[in-house]
C-alpha cells in the first residue's frame, strides 16, 4: 500500500485519509504518519447546538469585549421573536473619556442597613445603551426579552420596566440587585438567572 505525502496539514480532507498518511509539516522537523481511515480532526464528534437563550448570551459576551469599562466589561442584546434588535455595552457617553482612557470615576454609597457600596459613574450602562439605540433607531421593545451579565442596577431595571421588556436573562446575580429583583417582581417582568451566583469583581 503507497503513503499519501501532504506538505501542509489545511489541505487534509475526511475523503483523502484512506490509506498510510504522512503530513509534512513546513520549515519544522516534523513528520506525522497515520493509518488508514484515522480520522485527525475527530471530525465525527456531534456538534452541540445551543438553546436560544445560550445563542443570544454568547452573543451578549461579544457585545461585551466593545466595553470600556474593566469594573464590568457588560454586554446587552435585546431580542423579540429570536431576531437581534439592539445590542449595547458599558462605555462613556459620546465625545466623553472612557475609564480605560483616564481611570475609573468612583462614588460611595451609603445605604440605609449601613452598608456602602462602590460604584463607577463614568459609564452607560450596556442595558441603558442599548435601550438608547432603539430610541434612536425607532425600534419599540414591547414583549422583548433582555439578556445581559448580571442583575440590572435600579436605574437600568425601572428602564427596562418602562420600555414594556418582559423577560430579563442574565448570566450572574449582581451584588447589589435586591432592589431590581423585587422592582421586576413587583412589574411582572421575568427575571433568569444562568448561575446562581455573585459576579465577582474589585472594590465592590
Amino acid at each position: 500500500m503507497g503513503c499519501t505525502v501532504l506538505t501542509d496539514a489545511k489541505v487534509v480532507n475526511r475523503w483523502q485519509v484512506n490509506k498510510p498518511l504522512m503530513i509534512v509539516f513546513p520549515r519544522k522537523e516534523m513528520i506525522c504518519t497515520f493509518t488508514a481511515n484515522y480520522n485527525i480532526f475527530m471530525e465525527d464528534q456531534t456538534n452541540i447546538r445551543p438553546s436560544w437563550d445560550q445563542y443570544f448570551m454568547q452573543i451578549a459576551h461579544t457585545v461585551s469585549e466593545r466595553a470600556t469599562c474593566d469594573r464590568g466589561r457588560s454586554g446587552c442584546v435585546i431580542v423579540r421573536d429570536k431576531q437581534i434588535l439592539v445590542t449595547g455595552y458599558v462605555g462613556s457617553p459620546r465625545g466623553l473619556p472612557h475609564c480605560d482612557e483616564v481611570g475609573h470615576l468612583m462614588k460611595k454609597v451609603l445605604h440605609e442597613d449601613g452598608r456602602i457600596t462602590q460604584h463607577c459613574m463614568r459609564t452607560v450602562h450596556a442595558e441603558q445603551n442599548a435601550i438608547c439605540q432603539a430610541a434612536r433607531l425607532g425600534i419599540p421593545l414591547e414583549k422583548a426579552t433582555l439578556y445581559c451579565r448580571m442583575t440590572p442596577c435600579r436605574t437600568c431595571a425601572m428602564l427596562i420596566i418602562n420600555c414594556g421588556i418582559v423577560r430579563v436573562v442574565c448570566e450572574r446575580k449582581y451584588h447589589d440587585g435586591q432592589e431590581s429583583e423585587e422592582m421586576f417582581r413587583q412589574a411582572g417582568v421575568a427575571l433568569e438567572y444562568v448561575r446562581n451566583e455573585v459576579q465577582p469583581y474589585e472594590n465592590q
